[in-house]
């Protein structure tokens, strides 16, 4: 099992940024990736960014291209998404999670709230 915690949100103005942060604990050596979701209300939760674990290949939405970077640290089992030129659309709560399993994420953190004001 692992455990995750995020911290980092906040409110922020448009155009302003952002650093989440996520601490995993556990059987950190069963992670295959890690990866932040959002949810805005009313909405259904969605990828942001991932980053696979061992090589550091990191994918995003294309809503996140050109403006979010994902990092990982694996000697402090860290997952960071650095959040540049944020827009009131990026207003969610942010969550991260780990894949230990082969095909979906099953760790999450509690999430974090971000909220970009116009």
């Amino acid at each position: 099992q692992v455990q995750l915690v995020e911290s980092g949100g906040g409110l922020v103005q448009a155009g302003g940024s952002l650093r989440l942060s996520c601490a995993a604990s556990g059987v950190t050596s069963r992670i295959k990736s890690m990866a932040w979701f959002r949810q805005a209300p009313g909405k259904e939760r969605e990828l942001v960014a991932g980053i696979s674990w061992l090589i550091g290949l990191p994918n995003y939405a294309n809503s996140a291209k050109g403006r979010f970077t994902i990092s990982r640290d694996n000697a402090k089992n860290t997952v960071t998404l650095q959040m540049n030129t944020l827009s009131p659309e990026d207003t969610a709560v942010y969550y991260c999670a780990a894949q230990t399993s082969p095909r979906e994420f099953d760790s999450w953190g509690q999430g974090t709230q971000v909220t970009v004001s116009s």
